[in-house]
């Protein structure tokens, strides 16, 4: 039978060396694989070296990328990396943030997305890139407001600017195009107010005449259709002289005069009655007016509504912070000029921090060092170890043993430097504190014993290291105060008590200080220094102090440290509060008992908005 066909080919060895290779030709694969994998990183990392040393910065991140990915272990590209990115984003992004404070949302977007095109992640370009595509969205807007005025379309003009608005209070376009709106407006108001049987100009002369009297007149004079509420005292004398006024400013003076009110019906329509409260909540039309806000608190809004309009129907909804408003048209509209002026974004503002500790050690240690004792010992004269007080009245040179410290020359230069980098980035709102803390929270163990000599023990936690609190407060003019407060800790020494707790000598050096930095300005705070320099000898005695020869019977060993501290500060404004315009600032508000204006006379010029 031919033995390869035979049943026996399975007692063959071969079938068992087979498993044995598979694992060392796996293994071989996967270091070829590491080989080849190493190989294609350092080709990336040689490439992107280059790239970045010709400028091309974004190019060379990609490589780096690529290098990484190929050798993930490789803690120098890792390093070349993060450091690279790190300052290439950073400057992006102060440009982007730059290009959106001068209005070019364009260039902004455009910076933000060469961030976000190697870092994806990136919260300051996401938020960046956000803030552009509004400034375009509220851009196209304002001109579409603009068309839109043009044509003749202010109410869809004033709904395009409430819109860019509602999103960025400050913008500066859109307030200065409905300011223009407003103005135009009130030209047309005004012009219309010289035409019809409100502007028929009235020249009255009466003495001790009654209040139906005078209204009969005005209202022949100028065609107006006035009604006369039932309680409306008709019989009431007065004495009153106007010459070459408008109708509708002879019965505001008579109104006034007489404590009355009107209520416009239609357009030559008035209806007079008496200016009291029952009579106001019967006649008085109010509107509910909803004021969502963005930045303000609603309880805060609410209470100045409460204080400088005197709305009594206010009501707060803090989970929405919502605010809504129940009073007359004047009441409402001057309660939104007072919501505009509260509901602006707080001030921010981002803290760029330095803190560097550089520090030296130099210890020298130079001389011979003799020997500093002799030490003489009983030799025991059996073998147990044993001795006896034989032994001891039979000492003598054969059965002292004597042991002498050995002699060491010294030759010993320590040089040692440190540096101690923290880098942190602040962001916080106006007059808010922000407090880092970089460093170690080291237990401390205390030992209290009562009267019953029963002990316990507590833990407290130290913070040693760097502690840095500010608390910035912006201005309008872009000036920035900061309150700082710098302290940098370390363990000097451990001590054990007698109870076996830990006890830690701690060195803190500390400042604290007001700066005014103006917007990318940077302070430099150094002098924080702590200097040590110990020498001591050891020397034979007599021989060590002889004048010549005194350095050859002694070790001399000095120790000297050296740190300082170095702190630099540079404010960059996220975000300011601009200032309102005169006219925005100033807000008619009627009477101590009315928010009613007095209708203005033809050609008196208005507050803008």
């Amino acid at each position: 039978m031919n033995p390869l066909l035979s049943p026996s080919i399975s007692a063959d060895p071969a079938p068992h060396r087979a498993p044995t290779c598979q694992p060392l030709l796996r293994l071989a694969a996967a270091l070829i694989c590491l080989s080849l994998a190493g190989c294609a990183g350092q080709s990336a990392f040689r490439a992107a070296e280059g790239l970045l040393a010709g400028g091309r910065t974004a190019d060379g991140l990609r490589k780096l990328q690529e290098a990484v990915a190929q050798a993930p272990d490789n803690v120098q590209y890792r390093a070349l990396l993060l450091t690279t990115r790190l300052k290439w984003t950073d400057t992006l992004i102060r440009q982007g943030r730059q290009a959106l404070r001068d209005g070019r949302p364009d260039d902004a977007r455009q910076a933000f997305e060469r961030v976000l095109a190697v870092d994806s992640a990136h919260v300051a370009a996401r938020t960046g890139l956000a803030q552009a595509q509004q400034q375009e969205r509220s851009a196209d807007l304002v001109r579409q407001a603009s068309a839109d005025w043009a044509g003749g379309k202010s109410d869809s003009a004033r709904a395009r600017l409430a819109s860019v608005l509602a999103d960025d209070p400050t913008h500066a376009h859109a307030i200065e195009l409905r300011r223009q709106i407003a103005a135009a407006d009130e030209a047309a108001l005004a012009a219309a107010s010289t035409k019809g049987p409100w502007a028929a100009k009235v020249s009255i002369d009466f003495k001790d005449a009654s209040v139906k009297q005078v209204f009969d007149v005005i209202s022949r004079a100028s065609g107006l259709n006035i009604l006369l509420d039932k309680d409306v005292r008709a019989d009431q004398k007065i004495s009153l002289a106007l010459r070459d006024v408008t109708s509708s400013a002879a019965i505001q003076y008579l109104l006034m005069a007489n404590q009355l009110e009107q209520l416009v019906m239609d357009g030559n329509t008035l209806f007079i009655y008496p200016n009291t409260p029952a009579k106001l909540r019967d006649y008085q039309p109010l509107l509910v007016k909803t004021f969502v806000l963005n930045n303000a608190n609603a309880k805060a809004v609410a209470e100045l509504i409460k204080t400088l309009v005197k709305s009594r129907d206010v009501v707060v909804d803090e989970k929405l912070n919502m605010v809504m408003v129940r009073d007359s048209a004047e009441a409402i509209g001057l309660a939104e000029r007072l919501v505009a002026l509260q509901d602006v974004a707080e001030p921010e503002v981002m803290l760029e921090v330095d803190v560097l500790e550089v520090g030296r050690d130099l210890l020298t240690e130079l001389g011979l060092a003799w020997p500093g004792g002799l030490t003489l010992m009983p030799i025991p004269a059996d073998r147990s170890g044993g001795l006896t007080l034989g032994s001891l009245r039979n000492l003598n040179a054969a059965t002292l043993g004597a042991t002498i410290d050995a002699a060491k020359l010294n030759l010993r230069q320590e040089d040692g430097n440190s540096n101690l980098l923290a880098n942190p980035r602040i962001r916080v709102l106006n007059r808010e504190k922000a407090r880092v803390m970089i460093g170690n929270r080291v237990p401390s163990v205390s030992t209290t014993v009562n009267a019953t000599g029963f002990a316990t023990e507590s833990v407290t936690y130290l913070d040693v290291g760097l502690k840095l609190e500010v608390e910035p407060t912006i201005f309008v003019n872009g000036d920035i105060t900061i309150r700082l407060a710098l302290e940098v800790s370390n363990i000097v020494s451990t001590q054990k008590t007698a109870s076996g707790s830990s006890t830690y000598t701690i060195g803190t050096r500390a400042a604290n200080t007001t700066l005014r930095l103006k917007d990318g300005e940077t302070q430099v705070l150094a002098g924080l220094i702590s200097e040590e320099d110990r020498r001591s000898a050891t020397k034979v005695p007599g021989l060590g102090d002889l004048p010549l020869a005194g350095p050859m019977f002694s070790s001399t060993l000095a120790n000297g440290k050296r740190s300082e501290i170095v702190l630099s500060i540079t404010p960059r404004l996220v975000r300011n509060q601009t200032q309102p315009s005169p006219g925005a600032s100033a807000v008619p508000s009627g009477t101590e008992s009315t928010v009613r204006q007095r209708a203005a006379s033809p050609g008196t010029p208005a507050l803008a908005p």
